[in-house]
C-alpha cells in the first residue's frame, strides 16, 4: 500500500520512510544510497560525518491539490528509465554509449552527465550532454530522519520549505542559459531532467508560451513523475514530458511573469507616489 504523503521526508537513504525492514535499518545506520551504490554524500553543514540522506519529501501547495513526492536530491534520478528515455529519444542509433560525469564546459562549469557515442574502433565519435536539477529546502528537515533513525518512525512535526524559485529560476535557469548559449554554438542540443511537478512551477510562475517539443532546438526539458510501484513496494520514475526551446524562448522564461501580468508604467508611477507619500517625501 502507498504511504500516506505529507510534508515529511518521503524517501530517506533511498527507501520510503514507513519501510522499517532489518535491510533498511541497516542500510540506514551505514548510510547507505542505492542510487550512488555507496554512502550518501549530502552532509549535514554542522556534522558533515552524519549524512541527510533526504531523497524526496512531500509537498501540496499553490499548483498542485494533493501531496506529491518531490525530489531534492539529484541522485535520485539515477534510475535506467531516465539514461533509457534519453537515449531513446536523441541517439537511437547509438549501439555502444558510455557515460561520463561532471565534464567540465570551460567558462559554462561542469555538466552532470555526457553520452559518448563509441565507434567501431573503441573510440569516441559523439557526445551530449545531460544535467539533472533537483529541488531544495528552506529550514531543516533532518530532524526527521532523527525520528526515523531512532523510533523507526516520525515522532513530531518540524518546519521547512521547498525553495522552488531558487532552484529553478536562479539556478536552474541561469545554467540553461549559460550552458543553452554555449551548446548553441556548438550546433548541439542539452538536456535538462526534472520532475514534473518542478515543469509545473515553472508553468505557474514564469511565461513557459514558447516551450515547445521540436526536435532542432538546442535546449530540452525530460521530465519524470515519482509514482508507487506496489510490486516493490517503492517508488519510481516514470517518463512524463518532453519540452524543447531556442534562446528566445529561454530569455522569456528569464523574464519573469507573462507579459499580459506586468504591471503598467502608470501603475508603477502610482505605486511610487503612495510610496513617497508614505516616506514623507511628496
Amino acid at each position: 500500500m502507498e504511504p500516506k504523503l505529507g510534508k515529511y521526508p518521503i524517501e530517506v537513504f533511498g527507501r520510503v520512510y514507513t519501510d522499517n525492514s532489518d535491510l533498511v535499518k541497516n542500510e540506514r545506520k551505514e548510510q547507505y544510497c542505492p542510487y550512488l551504490c555507496r554512502e550518501c554524500t549530502k552532509p549535514r553543514k554542522s556534522e558533515p560525518q552524519i549524512k541527510v540522506g533526504i531523497c524526496s519529501v512531500g509537498y501540496k501547495g499553490s499548483f498542485t491539490n494533493t501531496y506529491q513526492p518531490v525530489i531534492i536530491c539529484p541522485f535520485r534520478f539515477l534510475e535506467n528509465v531516465v539514461f533509457d528515455s534519453i537515449q531513446q529519444k536523441f541517439f537511437p542509433n547509438w549501439e555502444n554509449v558510455k557515460w561520463v560525469k561532471e565534464v567540465n564546459m570551460g567558462v559554462s562549469g561542469n555538466v552532470d552527465y555526457v553520452a559518448l557515442k563509441i565507434d567501431s574502433t573503441n573510440q569516441p565519435s559523439d557526445f551530449f550532454c545531460v544535467e539533472f536539477q533537483a529541488n531544495g529546502t528552506t529550514g531543516s528537515p533532518y530532524g526527521y530522519v532523527k525520528d526515523l533513525l531512532k523510533n523507526g518512525k516520525y515522532s513530531k512535526n518540524y518546519t521547512f520549505g521547498l525553495n522552488w524559485a531558487n532552484e529553478f529560476m536562479k539556478t536552474m535557469m541561469q545554467q540553461v542559459y549559460k550552458k543553452g548559449n554555449v551548446i548553441n554554438t556548438w550546433g548541439r542540443k542539452i538536456v535538462f531532467v526534472i520532475q514534473d511537478v518542478a515543469m509545473d512551477y515553472l508553468r505557474s510562475a514564469v511565461d513557459t508560451s514558447d516551450l515547445r517539443t521540436n526536435i532542432d532546438d538546442p535546449i530540452h526539458f525530460m521530465t519524470y513523475k515519482e509514482v508507487w510501484d506496489e510490486t516493490t513496494t517503492s517508488y519510481k520514475l516514470l517518463f512524463a514530458e518532453w519540452l524543447s526551446a531556442d534562446l528566445e524562448g529561454i530569455n522569456k522564461i528569464l523574464a519573469g511573469a507573462n507579459a499580459q501580468d506586468y504591471l503598467t508604467d502608470d501603475g508603477f508611477l502610482n505605486n511610487a507616489i503612495r510610496k513617497g507619500k508614505s516616506d514623507g517625501v511628496i
